[in-house]
């Protein structure tokens, strides 16, 4: 991974008063541009092959720029170019995928929020160490699939936005949907509501929900739309579409808002502020957006059974503030709020505490 040092380095050459804010054409890129935008930041659009067309539908979120690449494997070739436009990369899920984490932790470019935070992201054995040490419920991991005795879900390393996971019933379900050769975790299926709670944590902000350094903010909760999975039972019994040929997929489609009950606050804040504070003693922090993916059960427990350690495309339905955003300030987006952090940290001359 590169150094803190070389990233320091290549800020200091950097003009600050022509600092730009750079990301791949995709996932919350729409956001971000437009949140960077408001905030005075000129941006670049980095894409494959030509600009997105439908860009040209939505102005005020179009990048002032772009650089066009042929394959995102080509990414660490246009490192000198956006050092060259003061450019700071925000990440996304489809940035880190489509990049690969390897290129990503080597990629020579100021990038906000703390790269070290891959390492304990992506492993899921690793992700669960932590938040395990943070004190939070997760869903029982079953070791050997072997040892299933009930629904549970399977899922693949990395972020695949759904895609392959499954549930299976016993280890002959467990066989015969697996893919071979795929780094897998098992865990318990939890009977309850989804919700995935969009938090902010900033080291530099002093004002608001306290943690031992910085603030945490809620600024909004979805619930995502999941391929066939939320419409298949329509069709018939589970018994009776697996007799078909029918299984649920878990393909992320859409994102759909959500509210929780105002009582369920202090525990969404508590374990918000658990999971940074463990952040910062394991690796020095997670900055900025993240998400817990999470489900709340009929007894209110808030299992946790996934992080997200930056921004995710359930915060496009907020481009416009959210009933908890709107309470920090009318109409912030995710997307305003980190281009709000990068000028805090210009402002406060403490830039380089929030890029790696």
């Amino acid at each position: 991974m590169i150094e803190k040092q070389q990233i320091l380095d290549i800020l200091e050459q950097y003009d600050q008063k022509k600092i730009a804010i750079a990301t791949v054409c995709s996932h919350s890129s729409l956001q971000i541009f437009d949140g960077a935008r408001k905030e005075g930041f000129r941006t670049i659009g980095i894409c494959v092959g030509k600009p997105p067309k439908f860009h040209d539908a939505f102005p005020k979120a179009k990048p002032d720029e772009y650089i066009i690449i042929d394959d995102y494997s080509d990414m660490p070739s246009i490192a000198s170019t956006l050092r060259e436009k003061n450019a700071i990369i925000i990440p996304h899920g489809s940035f880190v995928e489509y990049m690969g984490t390897e290129n990503f932790a080597n990629f020579e470019v100021p990038t906000f929020g703390n790269r070290n935070v891959l390492e304990w992201e992506s492993d899921r054995d690793k992700e669960r160490e932590w938040l395990e040490a943070a004190g939070i419920h997760m869903p029982k991991k079953i070791q050997n699939p072997k040892d299933i005795n009930g629904p549970v879900m399977v899922k693949y390393y990395g972020a695949r936005g759904g895609r392959g996971f499954f549930v299976a019933k016993n280890y002959e379900e467990f066989e015969k949907y697996i893919e071979p050769n795929q780094k897998y975790t098992i865990q318990e299926f939890i009977v309850g509501t989804r919700y995935y709670l969009h938090y902010f944590y900033s080291p530099l902000k002093e004002e608001g929900y306290e943690l031992s350094k910085g603030t945490l903010e809620m600024l909004s909760m979805d619930r995502r739309v999941e391929s066939n999975a939320d419409e298949i039972f329509r069709l018939g019994s589970p018994k009776e579409l697996d007799s078909a040929g029918i299984k649920p997929t878990y393909v992320v489609t859409g994102n759909v808002p959500l509210v929780a009950r105002e009582s369920i606050l202090p525990t969404v804040f508590d374990i918000g502020e658990k999971v940074v504070e463990q952040s910062i003693d394991m690796f020095g922090g997670m900055i900025g957006p993240f998400c817990l993916e999470t489900v709340f059960t009929d007894t209110l427990d808030i299992k946790v059974f996934e992080i997200s350690a930056r921004i995710v495309a359930g915060t496009n339905l907020y481009i416009s503030g959210s009933p908890y955003s709107d309470l920090v300030e009318d109409k912030l987006s995710t997307g305003k709020r980190i281009a709000q952090e990068i000028k805090l940290g210009q402002k406060l001359n403490q830039l380089g505490d929030i890029l790696s």
